[in-house]
């Protein structure tokens, strides 16, 4: 795959935002204004059904690169920028069908995950070998993985099959397919999961941080339901990567 290649640049409130291909993938990549020579890198995973600049991901970015760190997130197949195929198409109406008829989406949404998972995690990994091409990124420097709901879909196999990263934020999501690949998986973990979750029972959510076998991990469990993760838990994984990656706080 090629290397990155920049289209557009922006800054405003001391975050400079450029949008990047990879490919065929679209990407961007967030940076602090000042101080970014070898700075450390957050690869973010976004959610399923919105993409790499939606505001919980640039919202992210500003609180990580307040902190020193560099932040990529490249769109999901399917998401974004990018093209459906006949499968996602399937798998979407699928979804708004059980939504409807007030079916369980579990299911759905887990088996069409696993199947973004298999094309998005090579992607991942050929992003990752991009960006630490760029002089200010450097092939030596820690990295670190955010992603909940869809981006911990892709997170967890991606995680458990690059040793690059070595630490990850993940949550709100069923163990079926993730469980055995989280065993595999030792560096640092922080996991958010919601007690009042209407679609993932807390037993699945704790089953899937259970199978973890990182010696540190940390368990974030908030009142709420699916989409009501209080926005304090962003705040709560800048601090863990800072910790873990060492980036200063400039903020």
């Amino acid at each position: 795959m090629s290397s990155v290649h920049f289209t557009t640049e922006s800054s405003a409130d001391g975050m400079r935002e450029r949008d990047f291909t990879l490919g065929d993938i679209p990407g961007v990549l967030w940076s602090p204004l000042s101080g970014t020579d070898r700075a450390p890198l957050v690869l973010m995973g976004h959610g399923g059904g919105t993409h790499k600049k939606w505001p919980a991901m640039s919202g992210r970015a500003r609180l990580l690169t307040a902190r020193g760190f560099h932040v990529a997130v490249i769109d999901a197949p399917g998401h974004g920028d990018r093209p459906r195929t006949a499968y996602d198409e399937q798998e979407i109406a699928e979804l708004y069908r059980a939504r409807e008829a007030g079916e369980p989406e579990g299911p759905i949404v887990v088996r069409y995950n696993a199947h973004l998972a298999e094309r998005a995690v090579p992607e991942w990994r050929a992003t990752l070998d991009a960006l630490q091409e760029l002089p200010e990124i450097g092939p030596d420097g820690p990295v670190g993985y955010y992603g909940l709901n869809m981006g911990t879909a892709i997170g967890v196999p991606f995680v458990a099959a690059e040793p690059r990263i070595r630490a990850a934020v993940l949550g709100l999501h069923w163990p079926d397919v993730l469980a055995e690949q989280a065993r595999r998986i030792t560096v640092p973990i922080e996991f958010t999961l919601q007690w009042d979750d209407e679609h993932i029972p807390r037993e699945a959510a704790l089953a899937l941080f259970d199978a973890f076998a990182s010696t540190e991990k940390t368990l974030h469990a908030n009142t709420g339901r699916h989409k009501e993760l209080p926005r304090f838990e962003s705040d709560s994984a800048a601090r863990f990567f800072a910790r873990h990656l060492g980036a200063a706080d400039r903020s």
